[in-house]
């Protein structure tokens, strides 16, 4: 592809294989997740992530909402903006070892999710879902999350399969104000129909 006075509009095309006139977005942020940078070194409490985000901070470990036995967190990851993960507070990996309580508290936090991400970002549908083990795709099998991603008409899941890419329109750290903020009104409008 030329521009004016033959130079080439995308030199990265001399580097990228075949010049093809596709655009390319390049993501370099993306390698921490592929190299596993951000993966605990073993399955321990100590080396977990969600039990750091249980007694730190807020703001700086992404939690959007607390409940008494587990917690709203973004994905550092995500697979489209306004991704969350419910985590129960205690270092436990699989569904069936969860108590009724923490099982009651991890189902209501995600409808809340569902709520509050429905209100702030307003998708089209959501998935939801537990990968169970390291051979089912859980990134941290060790601490038991479930996904709750939004879902837009036309959202950009091209991306991933033909360029490896994720294209996210907005910071973690805006996402995660804008449903924190949001969330007491949205929480509080569904238990008072309840």
């Amino acid at each position: 592809m030329s521009g004016a006075g033959g130079a080439r509009v995308n030199p990265a095309d001399d580097f990228a294989g075949d010049p093809d006139g596709l655009q390319r977005l390049w993501t370099p942020h993306r390698m921490a997740y592929i190299d596993g940078d951000a993966k605990p070194a073993d399955a321990s409490e100590n080396a977990c992530p969600f039990c750091a985000a249980v007694s730190g901070d807020d703001e700086s470990h992404l939690v959007v909402a607390r409940g008494s036995r587990a917690y709203v967190i973004l994905n550092l990851f995500p697979y489209n903006s306004g991704h969350v993960l419910v985590c129960p507070n205690r270092h436990v990996a699989d569904y069936t070892d969860l108590t009724v309580p923490e099982r009651d508290e991890v189902a209501e936090l995600s409808q809340q999710a569902m709520l509050v991400v429905r209100a702030v970002l307003n998708p089209h549908g959501f998935n939801l879902g537990m990968n169970q083990g390291d051979v089912a795709g859980a990134g941290i099998a060790a601490h038991l999350h479930q996904h709750i991603v939004p879902r837009w008409l036309g959202d950009a899941n091209f991306f991933p399969i033909v360029a490896q890419t994720k294209a996210m329109p907005q910071l973690l750290s805006q996402t995660r104000d804008r449903l924190a903020a949001a969330w007491p009104e949205q929480t509080t409008r569904t238990s008072e129909t309840s």
